[in-house]
């Protein structure tokens, strides 16, 4: 079951957040992974602008995808899947939501260029990645230039998709 993340599930969320980005480790530069990989206050400003879906297993949230609109486009931000959930459809059921409920004409997700696993998810689900994501990534998000050099951008039009 899908439902919005609420404040109080800030402690659930900070766990699969930083549970699942262990994959992480040994795949992204070592100059950009940490454990834990999100700070609990680093969370408490993303749900400030955030807002997060979670996916209900047996009473517990197993999985998050977040959606941020900016400017003129929508964001997918912090999609985290535990591990022992993953490749169960998960998150392509929140990201379906998502995508059913942007009103943006684009929507947009950043991820490693290291983390071939997101990449193809996104690419499964009609997302290409975009030639000018230099350029995007300082438009949308608020990130370091070591993560700009070491991401990518994916986009889907959702007026088409």
């Amino acid at each position: 079951m899908i439902r919005q993340c609420r404040a109080s599930d800030i402690q659930r969320m900070y766990f699969i957040i930083n549970r699942a980005a262990e994959a992480y480790e040994g795949i992204i530069p070592a100059d950009c992974y940490r454990q834990p990989y999100m700070p609990l206050a680093e969370l408490v400003k993303e749900m400030a602008r955030v807002t997060f879906y979670g996916w209900e297993a047996d009473g517990e949230i197993v999985g998050i995808m977040g959606m941020e609109p900016v400017k003129d486009t929508t964001l997918i931000r912090h999609a985290y899947i535990l591990p022992e959930h993953q490749r169960k459809g998960i998150a392509s059921e929140l990201l379906d939501r998502i995508m059913r409920l942007v009103k943006t004409p684009r929507l947009l997700v950043r991820t490693w260029a290291d983390a071939s696993w997101a990449i193809y998810f996104y690419q499964k689900h009609s997302f290409r990645l975009l030639p000018d994501k230099d350029r995007l990534l300082q438009k949308y998000w608020d990130i370091p230039q070591r993560q700009i050099e070491t991401s990518v951008v994916l986009g889907i039009d959702t007026l088409t998709a």
